[in-house]
């Protein structure tokens, strides 16, 4: 599906002729997608088959259009389409197409260097280049935020690491800061796998003990057979942290899991009985909207 990233791409600093060699890797790989009159947006090649990604959102009519880098214009149809995560994957009549190769959004640091290519306001694969912001959940899921300007028209483009390795599919713009979806969603989405996981737990957000104004989230209930009870959590238990994320709100809890998978090792940092522990919960499939 992704293949070898170019010879060039990666083995030097990111000085000027690698920059270059990336964009001139990347530019061939990126498409532009038009929904008529409604306005246009970008794309990744992710199949050498035809397989294109983009975001939701950009998709706007039934009857779509695709650029090619060489300029040519091909029909394209909705494969699949998950407006909660704003992804769509369109197909073409092509074969032999240059496809991108995928990187590890899971394995990103925050201040690590990114690039985005993407059609922004009439223009063509144009390039820009920041840092990755942050990390972590929201309303919308999982996201990665970096410092990368992004205008209208990058919508769908990717977000790649310093290698060319797309890490990301760029969706937004929030607070002057670029959102993209990570890979790793994008991959469960091209799966047809989205289903949230399930950690089997009620709780409400309470003051944590000794910090003032600082709320946690305390364990209410453990559902018998659910993953929680299964990884030893109890009621009573104070929850600090689920992987990345700061647990401040009962809402921050659902927002976690809504991108992970079922099978997922989850770490929790918790507070039982005044003292801090670290564990690691197996999430299961969720049965309910549930956290």
């Amino acid at each position: 599906m992704a293949t070898a990233i170019h010879p060039s791409v990666g083995r030097a600093p990111l000085l000027d002729d690698t920059t270059a060699a990336l964009a001139a890797y990347l530019g061939p790989r990126v498409v532009e997608v038009r929904s008529g009159e409604r306005g246009a947006g970008s794309g990744v090649i992710w199949g050498s088959d035809g397989l294109i990604v983009t975001n939701a959102h950009v998709v706007r009519a039934p009857n779509m259009e695709v650029v090619l880098a060489d300029g040519a214009t091909l029909p394209a149809t909705v494969a699949a389409r998950d407006d909660a995560h704003d992804l769509a994957a369109l197909r073409v009549a092509a074969t032999g197409l240059p496809t991108a190769a995928l990187g590890d959004s899971d394995s990103l640091r925050v201040g690590q260097v990114v690039l985005a290519m993407g059609n922004p306001l009439g223009l063509t694969r144009a390039l820009t280049m920041g840092i990755v912001h942050a990390l972590g959940t929201g309303d919308r899921g999982r996201w990665i935020q970096a410092d990368i300007r992004l205008a209208p028209g990058n919508s769908g483009g990717p977000l790649v690491d310093a290698e060319g390795k797309v890490i990301g599919i760029n969706s937004m713009i929030a607070g002057g800061l670029a959102l993209a979806v990570p890979s790793s969603l994008v991959t469960r989405f091209l799966a047809g796998d989205t289903r949230p996981a399930y950690l089997g737990v009620r709780v409400q957000g309470v003051r944590l003990p000794g910090a003032e104004g600082t709320q946690c989230l305390l364990v209410l209930e453990t559902i018998d057979g659910g993953a929680a009870a299964r990884g030893g959590l109890l009621p009573g238990d104070l929850l600090l942290t689920a992987g990345r994320t700061t647990l401040h709100d009962p809402r921050d809890l659902p927002s976690t899991l809504r991108d992970l998978m079922p099978g997922t090792p989850l770490p929790l940092t918790i507070l039982r009985a005044g003292l801090r522990r670290e564990i690691t919960i197996v999430l299961g499939e969720s049965p309910t909207d549930a956290g």
